[in-house]
């Protein structure tokens, strides 16, 4: 499996997806970036996988809009059900009776 999505970690809250975008550009085609917002973290999509291993060894653990961020590459997302995720749908607490 080629790997071409990279994920980023620990941006400022404060960072664009056209700096993001503008930083990893030194690496190759950049297709896509998408800042997850509010949660400090997003991801890169690089045209290559060549690419984004560049970018990955270049910019892990280096200073960016104030954070150190981690550059790794993307996970596939697993999928989940919520109810079940959460014990079903109940919610809030139960009182047992004796």
């Amino acid at each position: 499996m080629t790997v071409s999505k990279l994920y980023v970690g620990n941006l400022s809250y404060s960072t664009s997806e056209e700096s993001l975008k503008e930083l990893f550009s030194s690496y190759g085609n950049v297709t896509s970036v998408n800042i997850i917002s509010g949660r400090g973290f997003g991801f890169v999509e690089m045209e290559t996988p060549e690419a984004a291993a560049s970018a990955k060894e270049a910019l892990n653990g280096t200073e960016f809009d104030g954070r150190t961020i981690k550059v790794d590459n993307a996970k596939p997302r697993k999928d989940f059900n919520r109810n079940n995720y959460r014990g079903g749908k109940r919610s809030g607490f139960r009182r047992h009776s004796r």
